[in-house]
Protein backbone atom coordinates (compact mmCIF):
# COMPACT_ATOMS: atom_id res chain seq x y z
CA UNK A 1 0.00 0.00 0.00
CA UNK A 2 1.26 3.32 -0.75
CA UNK A 3 0.88 6.72 1.35
CA UNK A 4 1.94 10.23 0.39
CA UNK A 5 3.27 13.17 2.45
CA UNK A 6 5.46 16.43 1.72
CA UNK A 7 8.93 18.08 2.35
CA UNK A 8 10.58 14.25 2.28
CA UNK A 9 12.68 11.51 -0.40
CA UNK A 10 10.60 9.34 -2.52
CA UNK A 11 12.28 6.00 -1.50
CA UNK A 12 10.16 3.08 -3.00
CA UNK A 13 13.08 0.81 -2.92
CA UNK A 14 16.71 0.36 -1.25
CA UNK A 15 18.44 2.35 -4.14
CA UNK A 16 16.11 3.91 -6.55
CA UNK A 17 17.29 3.23 -10.40
CA UNK A 18 16.45 4.91 -13.60
CA UNK A 19 13.34 2.82 -13.82
CA UNK A 20 11.78 4.91 -10.98
CA UNK A 21 12.35 8.22 -12.80
CA UNK A 22 10.76 6.69 -15.82
CA UNK A 23 8.37 5.77 -13.95
CA UNK A 24 8.12 8.89 -12.06
CA UNK A 25 4.67 11.08 -12.58
CA UNK A 26 4.73 13.14 -15.40
CA UNK A 27 3.92 16.44 -14.06
CA UNK A 28 6.72 16.09 -11.55
CA UNK A 29 10.60 16.45 -12.22
CA UNK A 30 12.46 13.35 -10.98
CA UNK A 31 16.05 13.23 -9.66
CA UNK A 32 18.26 10.21 -8.29
CA UNK A 33 21.07 11.42 -5.62
CA UNK A 34 22.81 9.23 -3.04
CA UNK A 35 20.53 5.96 -4.74
CA UNK A 36 17.27 8.18 -3.18
CA UNK A 37 14.33 9.27 -6.03
CA UNK A 38 13.28 12.54 -5.38
CA UNK A 39 9.84 14.21 -7.06
CA UNK A 40 9.29 17.77 -7.20
CA UNK A 41 6.71 19.81 -9.09
CA UNK A 42 6.73 22.08 -11.79
CA UNK A 43 8.20 25.58 -10.85
CA UNK A 44 6.31 28.44 -9.42
CA UNK A 45 5.76 31.38 -11.81
CA UNK A 46 8.12 33.48 -9.92
CA UNK A 47 11.13 30.48 -10.49
CA UNK A 48 9.50 30.09 -13.91
CA UNK A 49 10.29 33.10 -14.89
CA UNK A 50 13.62 33.79 -13.63
CA UNK A 51 15.01 30.58 -15.75
CA UNK A 52 12.98 31.70 -18.73
CA UNK A 53 14.84 35.44 -18.55
CA UNK A 54 17.93 34.50 -17.67
CA UNK A 55 17.85 31.81 -20.38
CA UNK A 56 17.23 34.18 -22.97
CA UNK A 57 19.95 36.53 -21.73
CA UNK A 58 22.39 33.86 -22.28
CA UNK A 59 21.37 31.64 -24.90
CA UNK A 60 21.68 33.99 -28.29
CA UNK A 61 24.90 34.98 -26.95
CA UNK A 62 26.31 32.18 -26.24
CA UNK A 63 24.02 28.95 -27.85
CA UNK A 64 23.52 30.92 -31.16
CA UNK A 65 26.27 33.28 -31.34
CA UNK A 66 23.83 36.26 -31.93
CA UNK A 67 26.11 39.28 -30.04
CA UNK A 68 27.81 37.03 -28.22
CA UNK A 69 31.02 34.64 -29.05
CA UNK A 70 28.92 31.41 -29.45
CA UNK A 71 30.78 28.44 -28.49
CA UNK A 72 27.80 26.59 -26.53
CA UNK A 73 25.21 24.45 -25.82
CA UNK A 74 22.83 26.01 -23.51
CA UNK A 75 19.95 23.61 -22.53
CA UNK A 76 16.66 23.82 -20.06
CA UNK A 77 16.35 20.74 -17.91
CA UNK A 78 18.94 18.45 -19.30
CA UNK A 79 18.43 15.39 -17.30
CA UNK A 80 22.43 14.10 -16.17
CA UNK A 81 23.59 10.56 -15.21
CA UNK A 82 26.42 11.43 -13.63
CA UNK A 83 27.90 8.32 -12.24
CA UNK A 84 24.69 6.85 -10.05
CA UNK A 85 23.39 10.04 -9.74
CA UNK A 86 20.75 11.85 -11.99
CA UNK A 87 19.87 15.19 -11.81
CA UNK A 88 18.16 17.47 -13.97
CA UNK A 89 19.06 21.03 -13.45
CA UNK A 90 17.28 24.25 -14.24
CA UNK A 91 20.27 25.35 -17.07
CA UNK A 92 23.27 23.88 -17.97
CA UNK A 93 26.10 24.46 -20.72
CA UNK A 94 28.40 22.84 -22.36
CA UNK A 95 31.32 24.29 -24.41
CA UNK A 96 31.45 22.74 -27.72
CA UNK A 97 34.93 22.02 -27.99
CA UNK A 98 33.89 19.48 -25.51
CA UNK A 99 30.63 18.23 -27.27
CA UNK A 100 30.66 19.19 -30.48
CA UNK A 101 27.21 17.40 -31.27
CA UNK A 102 24.19 16.87 -28.68
CA UNK A 103 23.84 13.03 -28.26
CA UNK A 104 20.98 11.42 -29.47
CA UNK A 105 20.13 10.00 -25.96
CA UNK A 106 17.57 11.35 -23.62
CA UNK A 107 20.28 12.26 -21.44
CA UNK A 108 23.69 13.31 -20.99
CA UNK A 109 26.46 11.79 -19.19
CA UNK A 110 29.27 14.06 -19.71
CA UNK A 111 28.98 16.79 -17.06
CA UNK A 112 28.31 20.26 -18.06
CA UNK A 113 31.04 23.37 -17.66
CA UNK A 114 28.33 25.08 -16.05
CA UNK A 115 25.34 25.14 -13.72
CA UNK A 116 22.33 27.20 -12.40
CA UNK A 117 19.94 26.02 -10.20
CA UNK A 118 16.80 28.43 -9.72
CA UNK A 119 16.01 27.98 -5.79
CA UNK A 120 12.52 27.02 -4.58
CA UNK A 121 11.08 26.40 -1.14
CA UNK A 122 10.01 22.62 -2.53
CA UNK A 123 14.11 22.39 -4.18
CA UNK A 124 16.55 24.37 -2.14
CA UNK A 125 17.70 22.26 0.59
CA UNK A 126 18.62 19.81 -2.52
CA UNK A 127 20.03 22.44 -4.58
CA UNK A 128 22.20 23.57 -2.27
CA UNK A 129 22.91 20.17 -0.44
CA UNK A 130 23.54 16.64 -2.62
CA UNK A 131 23.33 18.63 -5.65
CA UNK A 132 26.16 20.75 -5.44
CA UNK A 133 28.29 18.45 -4.13
CA UNK A 134 27.75 16.13 -6.99
CA UNK A 135 28.37 18.70 -9.16
CA UNK A 136 31.69 19.38 -7.49
CA UNK A 137 32.84 15.71 -7.97
CA UNK A 138 31.85 15.91 -10.94
CA UNK A 139 34.06 18.90 -11.72
CA UNK A 140 31.27 21.58 -13.35
CA UNK A 141 33.34 24.58 -13.46
CA UNK A 142 30.81 26.87 -12.84
CA UNK A 143 27.74 26.70 -10.72
CA UNK A 144 25.20 29.69 -10.25
CA UNK A 145 22.09 30.02 -7.69
CA UNK A 146 19.31 32.43 -8.42
CA UNK A 147 16.97 32.56 -5.99
CA UNK A 148 14.25 34.68 -6.90
CA UNK A 149 12.93 35.61 -2.80
CA UNK A 150 15.94 37.64 -2.23
CA UNK A 151 15.89 38.70 -5.76
CA UNK A 152 19.68 37.76 -6.02
CA UNK A 153 22.74 35.92 -7.94
CA UNK A 154 25.30 33.53 -6.42
CA UNK A 155 28.21 32.53 -8.51
CA UNK A 156 30.89 30.10 -7.75
CA UNK A 157 33.79 28.73 -9.65
CA UNK A 158 35.13 25.24 -8.61
CA UNK A 159 38.95 25.33 -7.22
CA UNK A 160 39.73 21.77 -6.36
CA UNK A 161 37.12 19.75 -4.85
CA UNK A 162 35.73 23.12 -2.78
CA UNK A 163 32.89 25.60 -4.86
CA UNK A 164 34.54 29.36 -4.55
CA UNK A 165 32.45 32.51 -4.11
CA UNK A 166 32.67 34.46 -6.98
CA UNK A 167 30.29 37.27 -6.28
CA UNK A 168 26.60 38.08 -4.98
CA UNK A 169 24.54 40.22 -6.74
CA UNK A 170 21.18 41.68 -5.99
CA UNK A 171 18.08 42.86 -7.22
CA UNK A 172 18.82 45.11 -10.64
CA UNK A 173 22.68 44.99 -10.72
CA UNK A 174 24.56 44.46 -14.14
CA UNK A 175 25.71 41.14 -14.36
CA UNK A 176 28.84 40.13 -15.90
CA UNK A 177 30.05 36.87 -14.64
CA UNK A 178 32.22 33.77 -15.57
CA UNK A 179 31.85 32.22 -17.82
CA UNK A 180 29.83 34.46 -19.02
CA UNK A 181 31.80 37.98 -18.54
CA UNK A 182 31.28 38.68 -22.12
CA UNK A 183 27.90 40.11 -21.77
CA UNK A 184 26.23 41.73 -19.69
CA UNK A 185 22.69 41.97 -18.71
CA UNK A 186 20.37 43.44 -15.73
CA UNK A 187 19.52 40.77 -12.94
CA UNK A 188 16.80 42.82 -12.59
CA UNK A 189 14.81 41.74 -15.80
CA UNK A 190 14.84 38.08 -13.67
CA UNK A 191 11.76 39.09 -11.28
CA UNK A 192 8.40 39.98 -11.77
CA UNK A 193 6.99 43.46 -10.31
CA UNK A 194 6.45 43.16 -6.56
CA UNK A 195 3.12 43.19 -6.87
CA UNK A 196 3.00 40.24 -8.79
CA UNK A 197 5.35 37.96 -7.23
CA UNK A 198 3.44 38.68 -3.64
CA UNK A 199 -0.14 38.79 -5.11
CA UNK A 200 -0.56 35.67 -7.47
CA UNK A 201 -4.18 35.38 -8.66
CA UNK A 202 -6.48 33.17 -6.16
CA UNK A 203 -6.42 30.69 -8.80
CA UNK A 204 -2.65 30.04 -9.68
CA UNK A 205 -1.34 26.71 -7.79
CA UNK A 206 2.24 27.19 -6.47
CA UNK A 207 4.28 24.34 -5.94
CA UNK A 208 4.19 22.06 -3.09
CA UNK A 209 6.81 20.00 -1.33
CA UNK A 210 8.67 16.79 -2.87
CA UNK A 211 6.95 13.87 -3.09
CA UNK A 212 7.72 11.06 -0.35
CA UNK A 213 5.72 7.17 -1.55
CA UNK A 214 6.69 4.58 1.10
CA UNK A 215 6.16 1.30 -0.19
CA UNK A 216 5.51 -1.33 2.77
CA UNK A 217 5.51 -5.07 2.42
Amino acid sequence: MKQSQAAKPFTASPRATYQDVLDAPPHRVAEIVDGTLYTNPRPAPPHAVAKSVLGSCIGPPFHQGRGGPGGWWILNEPELHLDKDILVPDIAGWRRERIPEIPITAYFTLPPDWVCEVLSPSTRKLDLGSKRTVYAREGVGYLWLVDPDTRSLEAFKLRGAEWVLIDTLFEDAPVSLPPFEAISFNLGDLWPPRTVHKELPSKVITESEPELAVTSE
